[in-house]
């Protein structure tokens, strides 16, 4: 039974990836011409802090074994804020993923309350990443309380109640700005629906809060509506975002693909990966304009385990596949999922978090040897 699923799971996956064929997310001429003669490209890698070095090791392990064409160009967390982009990222670093138009990102954590902006918010702000896209399905042969979760959530990335506008109106009080534009909206909604037409999806709902926030959720929910028209053959409907978490938990077949601003996106994105296991198990990949395409693992720096060989790196390794199919190398990224999904559903090497008790060197090396 695990082996028939697995099988249907892969032969649908391509519904699950970020596609270049969509007008938001274009593959630049030079790239394709590179994918399709296998020439080296060059990939800019943040390694991140914390699991994230041992995590970025394993990929490039996995990527060396399956032989991919790949370059990378590895740049770190600084030290001290840069003058530029008021964070501990370098403008040389943002430099690169503008001149290379893709990306790994491992995780990176910022410290609470310092005054600097958050490094995944410089990486979103500065690169126009406007959409995050999760894709969220059950791993054959990994058991959870949920069986055939598929879903998509599609994050407004830019803008929303993490603007970073915040400021201390008297001692005491502080107020933070939601910033809702319709230009951002109708970008997120309208890169949602060709999603899910070019993927075969049939649903798309908005999760919103327009009930209590007229304005700001009204008009995410009218530039909504807006696209929705010219897709008469995808089915659109409109859920409370405090709805939406309970239909979820309760049944998550109810929903396809999620379109919704920041925080929404953010919360509802981690409560789908819980539906399959946890955020280890979760890839992401954000899209910006011109063609850039910053795949990324969601999850943690966890301190607590890093150097001590004990990380799964499976979210990262999936968020990699995602890219690799950005960049139309589909039969390396075939080849890569295959043998995550098929070492998972063996169950021989599992690390800790998968219940298992294999370090993050077994679990690679298993990988290869499915490859």
């Amino acid at each position: 039974m695990a082996s028939q699923l697995l099988r249907r799971v892969l032969g649908t996956r391509s519904n699950q990836i970020i596609s270049s064929t969509s007008p938001a997310s274009p593959l630049t001429a030079a790239a394709r011409l590179l994918s399709s003669a296998t020439a080296p490209i060059t990939v800019t890698l943040f390694p991140g802090d914390g699991i994230g070095p041992e995590i970025a090791e394993s990929v490039k392990q996995v990527f060396r074994e399956a032989e991919v064409p790949i370059v990378w160009e590895e740049h770190y967390v600084g030290t001290e804020i840069d003058p530029k982009t008021q964070s501990f990222l370098t403008w040389e670093s943002l430099e690169s993923v503008r001149r290379n138009k893709v990306g790994l990102k491992g995780p990176m954590a910022t410290p609470i309350g310092k005054g600097h902006r958050s490094l995944n918010l410089t990486l979103r702000k500065e690169l126009n990443l406007f959409a995050n896209v999760r894709p969220c399905y059950s791993l054959p042969g990994y058991k959870t309380r949920y069986d055939d979760v598929d879903l998509i959530t599609i994050r407004e990335n830019t803008e929303g109640e993490y603007s970073g506008l915040e400021h201390q109106v008297v001692r005491g009080v502080v107020e933070s700005l939601k910033i809702i534009t319709r230009q951002a909206s109708l970008r997120v909604a309208e890169y949602a629906f060709h999603y899910a037409k070019a993927h075969g999806r049939e649903r798309v709902s908005a999760i919103h809060k327009a009930n209590i926030m007229q304005k700001t959720d009204g008009l995410f929910l009218k530039c909504c509506r807006e696209v929705a028209e010219k897709y008469p053959e995808i089915r659109y409907e409109e859920v409370v975002i405090d709805n939406c978490c309970m239909m979820l938990v309760k049944n998550p077949a109810l929903f396809d693909v999620l379109v919704m601003p920041n925080l929404y996106g953010d919360i509802i994105s981690d409560l789908c990966a819980g539906l399959i296991g946890g955020l280890g198990l979760t890839p992401s990949c954000n899209i910006g304009e011109g063609g850039i395409a910053l795949a990324e693992a969601v999850h943690g720096s966890a301190p607590d385990i890093a150097g001590k060989n004990l990380a799964n790196p499976t979210a990262l390794l999936l968020s990699s596949v995602s890219m690799l199919r950005h960049l139309e190398l589909h039969d390396k990224a075939d080849r890569i999922q295959d043998a995550i999904l098929n070492t998972i559903a063996e169950g021989k090497f599992r690390t800790a978090d998968l219940g298992g008790k294999s370090s993050t060197t077994d679990f690679t090396r298993a990988i290869c040897d499915h490859l």
